[in-house]
């Protein structure tokens, strides 16, 4: 089933930046912040820890943009 921006949850989205290269960096409250090189630069991402529910579409976006991943090997 292919994925889509609507459903992805906190322990999803972490496995798949750490599958990708990126490690944790530090976390202040519930925010994860994971650092990782992506086309040679350096690359920080803010995840947002809110128990199982997904994340919201807006802020999935965001994620997305910050990691350089692009948004077609996020959805495979």
């Amino acid at each position: 089933m292919p994925r889509n921006i609507f459903n992805w949850t906190f322990n999803e989205v972490t496995a798949f930046l750490k599958a990708h290269g990126f490690v944790l960096n530090y976390t202040n409250a519930s925010h994860y912040y994971y650092r990782g090189h992506r086309d040679e630069h350096l690359r920080n991402v803010c995840v947002p820890y809110h128990g199982s529910k997904a994340i919201k579409p807006r802020t999935f976006k965001s994620i997305m943009l910050q990691s350089g991943i692009p948004r077609e090997e996020w959805c495979k």
